[in-house]
């Protein structure tokens, strides 16, 4: 699947509370003829969301194939409350009315928050997410080796400072790095087991 990035990747704001996020999964058929389009006026939509508060940053997903031609569009933003914000803004507003005009069927939406959210493939639609048990154990794969490493890294040299700061200290790489680096890696490498192809092939 052909992945773009739109102007503000999520990993350029990590400075925000990655465990409030909220990640939105739309999904476009698009008129045939109208793609070019279609992509003009999705990155100037990006564009205009990289001005409200808690954006973090969009990815567009062109069609895979003949058999799934969709466009999907995966974008963040820090909170429920901030993405409202976007939803019911009259720039948003405008773009869709442009947007409508490609459109060669109503989209869907679907969206994530907290532990589900890292456990989205663009490639579905709905996004189904795994078993609770599977979200688990790969989550425990991140952070385990994770908590390891930045401990042996900066335990001796965060030693000193009293707990409660030495612990946002410590948190904040971790779930920066879980959120942008561990998770998004172990989802792919780990796609044939949380979303069996039964599961993938479902419409």
């Amino acid at each position: 699947m052909d992945q773009t990035p739109q102007p503000s990747d999520p990993s350029l704001n990590t400075t925000a509370a990655a465990g409030d996020a909220v990640t939105v999964v739309i999904s476009r058929r698009i008129k045939p003829g109208k793609e070019k389009a279609f992509e003009q006026l999705n990155s100037a939509l990006s564009r205009e969301a990289v001005h409200f508060s808690g954006f973090l940053g969009s990815t567009l997903f062109r069609p895979a194939s003949s058999a799934d031609p969709e466009y999907r569009i995966v974008f963040k933003f820090s909170s429920r409350e901030d993405l409202q914000r976007w939803q019911h803004s009259p720039q948003r507003t405008q773009h869709l009315d442009a947007i409508e005009d490609c459109l060669d069927a109503p989209d869907s939406t679907e969206v994530l928050s907290g532990l589900v959210a890292w456990f989205s493939l663009p490639g579905q639609n709905p996004v189904k997410p795994p078993p609770k048990y599977k979200m688990a154990v790969v989550a425990w794969l991140a952070i385990f080796p994770l908590i390891t490493l930045v401990s042996w890294l900066f335990g001796s040299t965060l030693g000193h400072i009293p707990l409660l700061p030495r612990t946002l200290l410590m948190t904040i790489p971790i779930t920066l790095l879980m959120t942008y680096v561990l998770m998004p890696a172990l989802t792919k490498l780990l796609a044939f087991w949380l979303f069996p192809k039964r599961d993938r092939d479902e419409r």
